[in-house]
């Protein structure tokens, strides 16, 4: 991003002398930017070096940015997507005490200049996607739709946490689990001598999110949660709960299921199961996104007149 900010920066030196109040105004690229003894640099000269270093990155970079605009009218989503991502980084250089406005000056940056960074970096994922969702096929879209897509479910639920630290030993670590897992089998045991949910919960709960509401967790599907806590609902009749604990993550669980809708129909699922086809198979090919957009430029007529420039996008994009 910085080098963005770089190749903008130079190339408006063509317009105007940094650091000075005299503009240099171009009539036929003879015009003095700046000089020394014996030598005068013109602008054409300037703009010839600057076309050699830079140029094929400052023109596509005008033209995504021009299909940026031709393909995305609403820019809310770019906006909450940067003010989080800026948000997060202000968090983490601040937790590890350093000014985070400091960091931005040194960098080059405003704040303002950092979001629209993001934006722009937002918008060009969500124009492949929308390209890459126009060769998804229909047996793609129903083998998904059959394997991924789930009603949403709500169920409550008991977490007993393993006791142990990241610096304690693998051993340590081991006995925590063991400890962790006899506990919630004890829990499910008292379930089965018929001791109140309730009270299990406020007892031996170490979700605080949820034991104030007896381990409620509500309408969920897949993706919302840890695939294990997932499956070991699916399992389950309302009503049920498991009877042996369910490892995850975060340690084990006992589950009880409270209900779930049917599954959603294909045409209501359709918009949502294209967002994550596309998404995972940017995620799963790494030149995709950048095929996708030499594809996109193609398809908007790209043509690089300048032999130099043209010479250069050819050679980053045959990488």
């Amino acid at each position: 991003m910085k080098k963005k900010i770089l190749i903008l920066s130079l190339c408006s030196f063509l317009l105007v002398c940094s650091g000075c109040k005299k503009s240099v105004k171009l009539k036929n690229g003879k015009e003095v930017i700046a000089s020394v003894k014996g030598k005068n640099i013109t602008a054409e000269e300037l703009f010839d070096e600057l076309k050699k270093m830079y140029g094929s990155s400052a023109v596509i970079n005008m033209v995504d940015n021009y299909i940026i605009k031709k393909e995305i009218t609403d820019n809310s989503k770019a906006k909450e997507y940067a003010a989080a991502q800026v948000k997060s980084l202000r968090k983490q250089y601040e937790d590890s005490g350093s000014n985070f406005d400091d960091i931005l000056a040194q960098s080059g940056y405003t704040e303002s200049q950092l979001k629209d960074e993001f934006m722009t970096d937002y918008n060009k994922k969500e124009v492949a996607k929308k390209f890459i969702k126009k060769d998804i096929t229909d047996d793609e879209i129903e083998e998904y739709y059959e394997k991924e897509i789930y009603g949403n479910y709500t169920v409550k639920h008991i977490l007993i946490t393993p006791d142990a630290t990241d610096s304690d030993s693998d051993e340590d670590k081991n006995n925590a689990k063991e400890k962790a897992k006899e506990k919630a089998k004890e829990v499910i045991k008292k379930l089965d001598d018929g001791e109140k949910w309730e009270d299990l919960v406020k007892e031996y709960s170490d979700d605080d999110g949820s034991k104030k509401n007896d381990g409620l967790v509500k309408n969920f599907t897949k993706g919302d949660v840890v695939d294990e806590f997932f499956n070991a609902t699916l399992d389950l009749k309302n009503g049920k709960y498991t009877k042996e604990p369910v490892e995850s993550t975060y340690g084990y669980h006992i589950i009880l299921k409270v209900s779930n809708t049917k599954k959603p129909s294909l045409k209501k699922s359709k918009e949502k199961i294209l967002e994550a086809i596309a998404t995972n198979k940017m995620n799963n090919d790494t030149n995709l996104y950048d095929t996708t957009w030499v594809n996109i430029r193609k398809k908007y007529k790209l043509n690089i007149t300048d032999t130099t420039v043209n010479k250069a996008y050819k050679k980053s994009i045959s990488k």
